[in-house]
């Protein structure tokens, strides 16, 4: 069977992958390879509940080759000694491939886990290629060598590639998730391997075909779908010098405590429970238009979304009104349908977590002002119907725990004092809001808030600036000059003064 992806292959049945036939190989060393075992994932739909293709399930065996290559190429290509110049080319000619085929990768990301494709188109292949642009760019700022002179002596201080990167990809928005990894890897002369999430393991298959057509070197890149077992095994691998995951905090905890054991280099993007502080001179017709996609953007299955709604009792039900519009103004149903605005949970057990939150936050005596179950006239699927609670108490499960769905929590407060105590309640710190009709006091209000990154009126702070948490929102950075760092090792060479004018 064969393994080419066949991008320009089109359907009108957006339920149907773009191509025909199953995924028979992994990508090692530059080589679409058999697996050494025989099992294999099943991708399904959330929208039809069918199974839509099947990929192999690395195994043990599979990892050590993935990592040996990785390795290789590491220690003993051309990679990692190129020139940035060499490296921005390759990157180049994949960045020209990658946006010939954002439409087909937004079509099949929706049709993996049911991002709506009108959504999709930005977030799932537009994102990554904004992303990408913006590396390629920082890429020529970056000091990759700087001489330092002091009274004590003068050095040459390079950033030198950290080695082999397991990265290991959630569901959600596996390419802007990826991308975020794969392009300072590449950039700073790693060589990766890469562990798609096994709900969406299928976008990563067309990612490493373009790769491979852009002239990446072989075993610089790596790709294994695989189960929690192999995952497991390729993260505490001591061929792997450092792991680059993104996904729940418990996950990460894991992670940073098997990895902590071989001081294995790490990065951690995890979950969130964000908080939007409306100001009383908040223009709260514009703030809640923008919630569209701050807090329910694809379907509410994104760890930076404001889910927490902190208002002042004076103005709580202009709030909660707007809401309610808003959500009625948002289509639930089939992702494929250029209309639709919220689709489904990516998996029928993720769905049964989402609804029990909606359960616990009943029992914990807050009001369901809209939604609260599944929608109706849709009989298949993941769905869970948009739902906004209020009357929510800080500490409640809904205001505490990430649901990781399209449900919202309107909380009061008294005063701003309360408010920025009440967005701090947390043990996450991803990302943040603050409305106001008053820039200076709203960027004073910001600097209260303890999370990596703060939208004043809902502007975006963009993909030059790093992406990260604080607290149990992650460890290091992502995105902006901060990104290459994590993968790269600072070497500070001691020089002759008279040496130091040949190496400048």
């Amino acid at each position: 069977m064969s393994t080419h992806v066949d991008l320009h292959t089109t359907t009108t049945d957006h339920h149907k992958l773009s191509w025909s036939g199953q995924f028979d190989r992994l990508f090692i060393g530059g080589q679409w390879v058999a697996p050494a075992g025989t099992e294999r994932l099943g991708i399904t739909s959330p929208v039809t509940e069918e199974t839509i293709a099947s990929v192999p399930s690395a195994s043990i065996e599979d990892v050590d080759r993935a990592v040996s290559a990785a390795r290789n190429a590491f220690d003993r290509g051309p990679w990692a000694s190129a020139s940035l110049e060499e490296r921005l080319g390759v990157l180049g000619r994949f960045r020209a491939l990658y946006a010939e085929q954002a439409d087909t990768i937004a079509h099949l990301v929706t049709q993996e886990m049911g991002c709506p494709i009108t959504l999709s188109k930005v977030i799932q292949s537009g994102t990554p290629l904004a992303i990408l642009d913006a590396y390629l760019e920082l890429a020529r700022e970056y000091p990759f060598r700087t001489i330092r002179r002091s009274s004590g002596g003068c050095a040459l201080v390079t950033k030198e590639p950290i080695g082999v990167v397991a990265a290991v990809i959630p569901w959600n928005v596996p390419q802007s998730v990826l991308m975020m990894k794969l392009a300072p890897a590449l950039l700073t002369g790693c060589s990766i391997v890469i562990k798609p999430a096994p709900e969406t393991p299928l976008d990563a298959y067309l990612i490493v075909e373009m790769l491979q057509q852009a002239g990446i070197p072989d075993g610089v890149v790596n790709m294994l779908p695989a189960d929690r077992n192999a995952s497991e095994y390729l993260v505490t691998h001591p061929g792997v010098d450092k792991v680059a995951f993104t996904g729940s905090t418990a996950v990460g905890r894991h992670l940073a405590s098997v990895c902590g054991h071989d001081l294995k280099r790490l990065t951690l993007e995890l979950g969130g429970k964000s908080a939007a502080i409306f100001l009383d001179d908040a223009d709260l017709d514009s703030a809640v238009e923008s919630l569209r996609y701050l807090s329910l953007r694809n379907s509410g299955q994104v760890c930076s979304l404001k889910t927490r709604l902190v208002v002042s009792r004076r103005r709580k039900q202009e709030l909660i009104d707007r809401l309610t519009a808003l959500v009625a103004s948002m289509p639930v149903g089939d992702p494929a349908d250029p209309a639709t605005q919220i689709g489904p949970m990516v998996t029928a057990r993720h769905r049964g977590v989402v609804e029990g939150y909606i359960q616990a936050g009943k029992d914990e005596g807050a009001t369901v002002v809209v939604g609260a179950g599944r929608p109706d006239r849709l009989d298949r699927g993941w769905f869970v119907a948009p739902t906004i609670f209020t009357e929510v108490d800080p500490d409640m499960r809904i205001a505490q725990e990430e649901i990781f769905g399209p449900v919202l929590a309107v909380i009061t407060y008294q005063d701003e004092a309360e408010a920025i105590d009440i967005a701090n309640n947390s043990t996450y710190g991803l990302n943040g809001a603050v409305f106001t009709a008053d820039l200076d006091h709203g960027m004073a209000v910001a600097s209260r808030m303890r999370t990596g990154t703060v939208e004043l009126n809902g502007n975006s702070a963009g993909f030059h600036a790093p992406v990260g948490g604080f607290k149990g929102s992650g460890i290091g950075r992502e995105a902006g000059l901060e990104g290459f760092d994590s993968y790269v090792e600072p070497r500070a060479v001691g020089l002759p003064p008279e040496y130091v004018e040949r190496v400048s």
